[in-house]
């Protein structure tokens, strides 16, 4: 089903007084090659930050500031030009189930019924923990859960902060958990809300994955139990779309990769993944130098004949971002209320496309 689309100057006064939700991402499957979505790019105006520009986009933290060096993420500024990296070169097949890529802190969801992937960020462990790399499911499903804090995390807390924090916390707003939360068969690893949604994209957890309440309460209903769920570490996907080959290159987590060259298994991971799908493009190794370097978090192409970063998102036509910052009610587990117009004082010229929630596919 293609989402309903309406213009903002015809439409103006409705929307205003109902808001409008965050964009969903969730893209249909391509027929040929991994490449899902697009980059696009919005401004900014005074009251915007990046977070509050990636939740709307279903970008963590790490994704939208580091594709937009040199912004200042709490103070872009007025007319500020921030790109929306929104596309992705998916994880390697399986496309089934649950996919959680640790460097990339994105969940990817293949529904069994219906040829789409909905990708969301996630919040992951903070340093000094680890997640396993491994296949598992979706063991229970928890609305309004309370949290048994486990006794490694609770030691934790008391040595890292000398803090002696609660051994149990109720269900409600103030819970760790947040309101939704899908447990896994590891122990005590759950995919959840969270009640300090702007942590995602960062590494903030004790070894759950958490999600920004709107993301998991869409999530939530349609993962049935049993749904597998696959955690796994790819700092560097390689893709092809239109016959054109792709790097997307994340921060590597040392803890899988002690005295690996970065480089070295990024040119290992695009040689071995051509070789796989018999592609035969002439690479710029250069570029692919630089991205790795870079870790901007971008899908970008990297043939000889490729453009750049920078060619790619100064071609890239910016309208005035349409919405208000999320503001305090957004601040904990509850999912936000649909975000308002931002004011006509703030943008001048307010001409944009928007989604409604019963849009499917991009």
């Amino acid at each position: 089903m293609k989402r309903k689309q309406w213009s903002v100057w015809l439409l103006a006064a409705l929307l205003s007084s109902v808001g409008v939700s965050a964009e969903a991402s969730v893209f249909a499957l391509p027929a040929h090659g991994n490449v899902v979505g697009a980059l696009r790019a919005v401004t900014t105006h005074s009251d915007d930050t990046l977070l509050d520009i990636g939740r709307f986009y279903d970008l963590g933290y790490n994704q939208v500031t580091h594709a937009n060096p040199g912004v200042n993420p709490w103070l872009p500024g007025q007319a500020s030009k921030v790109v929306i990296p929104a596309q992705y070169v998916l994880p390697p097949k399986p496309w089934t189930g649950i996919v959680v890529d640790i460097p990339a802190r994105r969940l990817y969801y293949f529904p069994s019924n219906d040829p789409v992937v909905y990708t969301y960020p996630v919040g992951v462990f903070l340093p000094g923990w680890k997640e396993h790399l491994t296949t598992t499911q979706i063991i229970a499903k928890f609305k309004m859960p309370a949290w048994n804090v486990p006794k490694n995390i609770h030691a934790w807390f008391e040595k890292k902060f000398h803090m002696d924090i609660p051994w149990y916390w109720p269900p409600g707003a103030e819970n760790p958990m947040g309101e939704l939360a899908m447990e896994t068969g590891l122990s005590g690893i759950f995919i959840h809300g969270t009640y300090h949604p702007w942590g995602v994209g960062m590494r903030a957890s004790q070894g759950c994955f958490q999600m920004y309440p709107e993301n998991v309460a869409q999530l939530f209903p349609m993962v049935p139990v049993g749904t597998p769920v696959r955690i796994i570490d790819m700092p560097n996907l390689v893709g092809v779309r239109d016959g054109e080959v792709y790097l997307q290159s994340y921060k590597p987590m040392n803890t899988y990769h002690k005295g690996v060259p970065d480089l070295q298994r990024a040119v290992v991971r695009i040689k071995s993944f051509m070789a796989y799908n018999h592609i035969h493009q002439e690479i710029d190794w250069s570029k692919v130098r630089r991205i790795v370097a870079e870790q901007n978090t971008v899908a970008l192409p990297i043939g000889v004949n490729a453009p750049s970063y920078e060619t790619l998102t100064a071609a890239l036509p910016a309208k005035p971002y349409a919405y208000a910052p999320y503001g305090p009610s957004a601040n904990g587990a509850a999912v936000p209320p649909p975000l308002p117009l931002a004011k006509a004082t703030d943008q001048e010229h307010l001409h944009v496309q928007v989604s409604f929630p019963d849009r499917k596919t991009q």
